[in-house]
């Protein structure tokens, strides 16, 4: 796994960036942890210290206890400067929250704290995930200050638009979600040996439409974000990933072709038509079931109609009649959302209906997982073994899910 020296700046976002490290030292990572004087204004250094289990700089001028090794790694047998062994051992440097201030100082080149110095003396890819006013965000010079970084090629994770520190203010200058941060440190890292390197991975997201007039419609609660963190995670595997994505507002991984669509008439034939080429497809959209059998050429007016039936027809089984097709060296995994009755019987039902190698069993009665919400909770559930993969965020059953893949892959070879 990779080492991740990660810097933090002044700002009220730095609470995130705990995030972003538990997130990675989950995945396997390890991490030091770079905050500017600033910053302890906001998060004290005892709480990086303790996710990370490495001590936290703060000063070009302090001494490092670890003598600039990451956990797990051997200290050197000498007192080094700590900023430049830091970032000769670092396979990545991320700024999480990048203030302006930093940014500034980054772009001139200035080196006057432990941090700016540290990415001065950097060679490793650096990742940027900046936070602050939306005033500041817009000025004329943060946008030339990261033109300038990324035409040197830093990676830049845009912030989100939405509620920020000062009450009653509202725009663009959030830091983006820790699981899309980690996500973007992870992307520019050299991906580790993997069973998906070079295969076409075939992904669905997000939850059908099917329209009654052409402003109403027949759907559900899928946002798309687990099919989306299958995605960035496949793709951070080396594969060549292909999104059919239906009605999914979210971003999009780097690298990952989108193929959009809305009805489950579209999803079949968009997904049948990069089926044959692909080496696996994980079912991850939620696909009606139903549809109204006609749908009004216009709008249905209330004041026209007492009442209103609709009468509904059967969609495809597009992963059953995939599963029908498939060659023997493809790998299936189907999704079931189930609430209710007994999830596990209709999952294995799917699983053996369907002719797939594996089903993610999502019980979306549980509270805080499933549709709309950050975390999942899910079972994988084979012919031979059924895996729980407890409460986390999407990106992590991301990955929980693929080494499933991987392992499905390894074994059907030997």
């Amino acid at each position: 796994m990779a080492r991740i020296l990660l810097g933090v700046s002044g700002g009220i976002a730095a609470y995130k960036a705990v995030e972003v490290v538990r997130l990675a030292t989950a995945a396997g990572h390890a991490v030091r942890v770079i905050q500017t004087p600033a910053s302890l204004q906001f998060v004290g250094a005892a709480t990086f210290e303790g996710v990370t289990g490495a001590p936290v700089l703060t000063d070009e001028f302090e001494r490092d206890p670890a003598r600039g090794a990451f956990p797990g790694d051997e200290a050197s047998d000498h007192d080094p400067i700590s900023h430049l062994e830091l970032v000769k051992r670092a396979d990545v440097l991320a700024v999480v929250p990048a203030s302006a201030n930093t940014l500034a100082k980054l772009a001139g080149g200035l080196a006057d704290n432990l941090l700016s110095s540290a990415a001065l003396a950097s060679t490793a890819p650096l990742v940027l995930a900046p936070a602050m006013n939306n005033h500041m965000w817009e000025h004329p010079a943060t946008r030339a200050n990261l033109d300038l970084l990324r035409e040197r090629g830093a990676r830049v994770v845009e912030p989100a638009t939405g509620r920020l520190a000062s009450a009653g203010e509202w725009g663009v200058g959030r830091l983006a979600d820790p699981a899309e941060v980690f996500a973007a440190i992870e992307s520019v890292l050299a991906p580790a040996p993997s069973e998906l390197l070079g295969r076409r991975v075939l992904i669905t997201a997000g939850g059908t439409r099917e329209p009654i007039d052409p402003v109403r419609f027949v759907g559900n609660r899928s946002s798309g974000r687990m099919g989306l963190a299958l995605a960035a995670e496949a793709a951070r595997r080396g594969a060549e990933v292909t999104l059919v994505a239906a009605n999914v507002s979210l971003p999009v991984a780097e690298g990952v072709r989108v193929v959009e669509v809305s009805t489950a008439a579209e999803l079949a034939e968009a997904t049948r038509a990069e089926f044959a080429d692909s080496d696996v497809l994980l079912m991850a959209a939620a696909v009606a079931d139903y549809r109204p059998a006609t749908a009004g050429e216009s709008k249905l007016k209330k004041a026209d109609n007492d009442s209103l039936s609709i009468e509904l027809e059967p969609t495809e089984d597009v992963l059953g009649s995939l599963g029908a097709e498939r060659r023997g060296d493809q790998t299936l995994v189907g999704f079931a959302a189930e609430h209710g009755g007994d999830p596990l019987a209709e999952a294995r039902r799917k699983l053996r209906d369907k002719g797939v190698d594996a089903v993610v069993l999502n019980d979306v009665s549980g509270e805080g997982i499933g549709f709309e919400a950050a975390d999942n909770e899910v079972v994988v559930v084979t012919e031979s073994s059924e895996e729980a993969i407890g409460k986390a965020p999407k990106a992590e059953v991301a990955a929980a899910v693929l080494d499933h893949v991987e392992r499905l892959r390894a074994g059907a070879r030997t």
